[in-house]
């Protein structure tokens, strides 16, 4: 059954209309809520709502008082939603615009989730980024055609484009543009540094951050203090890095920010810290981007069924698996013989509570499908088995599927309700 958002203003219907939409006939409405009455659409139902008051005579009737108040709020929280990216840019400005001592730990905390979004800050760390807009100083230059750096000046800070365009002019004629998010300067070293082209601006009101190279070396060179290195036969395997949730210290521990997909599995079955508690379920929504096949995890967590100490754990990646992403069983006919494998295991071993819940949670992500069975003559076989009816007192399930049967062909899959 489909719901509707509990939020409605995020469905744009009256307010904030999008003027790149172009108004959509009732009968064409491309938002409609299907179900089995045959329902219109929102817009639909608004749209016909607004004809129907636009025929009505509305002279001779009383006038009623209006409650000038909530209009006002209305008007305000209109103007809020319509302004709130402009909004943001300006609170980050505000931040960029101190200085660095009378940075606020909330003013870091804004910029730490402006900065993140820019290429430049990508390759960090958090720890590294947090420290980096503790220091950084804001630069703004007005107008376009402004030298900033000469060919052969001596470099001192590391530059990062918040707003503009600039182009850096080599002294073998070659020019190379950066725009929002690049970074030009300093690399993190002490030693003398010489800018190599000349840097001018492009457009007008071209803002910066800028980094001393005394600062932007301290950072970048200390980072190994706040990572953890796993190492296994002289080859790193996992990086993670220290972070504190609050400043009471209570919440602090290491994430892990970079491994092999090998050792990113076997996280799985690890001691999560306190500051990655949602490491499985970032895991179960990430995986396809650096494995080939979701077997690749399931046959491990077969193999680490069988051992005592890790049963519980393995039971619950299985159970978040399932409950957050069944289409990557249901769709999917090796991952479907590894639920039910897993399942056997867990009759095997009594574990009736989790097998309990692995039931409910097949139940509640099934979904209603129509197969057709084509049969060459009325005495061929199924090649199914079915199991309950009236005479047990429950509904009618398929019991067993032949493998590489027609029957497995058309979809038919084991625990299915008829």
């Amino acid at each position: 059954y489909l719901q509707l958002p509990a939020d409605l203003t995020k469905m744009h219907l009256t307010d904030n209309p999008h003027p790149q939409v172009t108004h959509v006939p009732s009968s064409q409405s491309g938002c409609s809520i299907a179900s089995d009455s045959g329902s219109s659409s929102l817009s639909d139902i608004y749209q016909a709502t607004e004809s129907e008051m636009g025929d009505v005579d509305l002279t001779g009737l009383p006038e009623a008082p209006v409650d000038s108040e909530d209009e006002e709020e209305e008007e305000d929280e209109d103007i809020d939603r319509t302004s709130d990216p402009l909004l943001g840019r300006d609170v980050v400005r505000e931040c960029l615009e101190k200085e660095p001592a009378d940075k606020t730990d909330d003013d870091i905390e804004q910029l730490l989730e402006f900065m993140h979004q820019l290429p430049a800050f990508a390759n960090m760390t958090m720890s590294v980024r947090r420290e980096l807009c503790s220091v950084m100083i804001f630069e703004v230059v007005e107008q376009a055609g402004a030298i900033i750096l000469e060919d052969g000046q001596e470099l001192d800070s590391w530059y990062v484009i918040l707003n503009g365009t600039v182009e850096i002019s080599y002294p073998d004629g070659k020019s190379e543009s950066l725009c929002m998010g690049n970074s030009f300067g300093i690399t993190p070293s002490l030693e003398k540094q010489y800018m190599n082209g000349v840097v001018r601006t492009k457009v007008d009101d071209c803002q910066f951050v800028c980094i001393a190279q005394q600062d932007y070396w301290r950072i970048l060179n200390h980072v190994e203090k706040n990572t953890h290195k796993v190492e296994e036969e002289g080859e790193i395997v996992m990086v993670k890095e220290h972070r504190e949730l609050d400043r009471s210290g209570t919440r602090k521990g290491h994430i892990v920010i970079k491994a092999t997909p090998e050792r990113l599995i076997m996280h799985l079955i690890e001691e999560h810290s306190i500051v990655d508690p949602t490491y499985i379920e970032d895991f179960l929504l990430t995986y396809r981007t650096f494995l080939t096949s979701p077997l690749e995890v399931g046959n491990k967590l077969l193999e680490w069924f069988t051992v005592d100490s890790l049963r519980d754990k393995v039971t619950r990646v299985v159970l978040l698996w399932v409950n957050n992403h069944f289409n990557d069983f249901e769709g999917d006919p090796a991952m479907t013989r590894f639920l039910e494998e897993f399942e056997k295991n867990l009759e095997d071993t009594k574990m009736k509570g989790h097998l309990r819940l692995l039931n409910i949670a097949c139940a509640a992500k099934a979904k209603w499908r129509q197969i057709t069975l084509q049969k060459p003559s009325r005495d061929s076989p199924l090649f199914f088995s079915l199991l309950g009816g009236s005479d047990k007192g429950f509904g009618i399930f398929v019991e067993t599927v032949e493998i590489g049967s027609k029957a497995a062909e058309a979809g038919l899959k084991r625990g299915d309700q008829v």
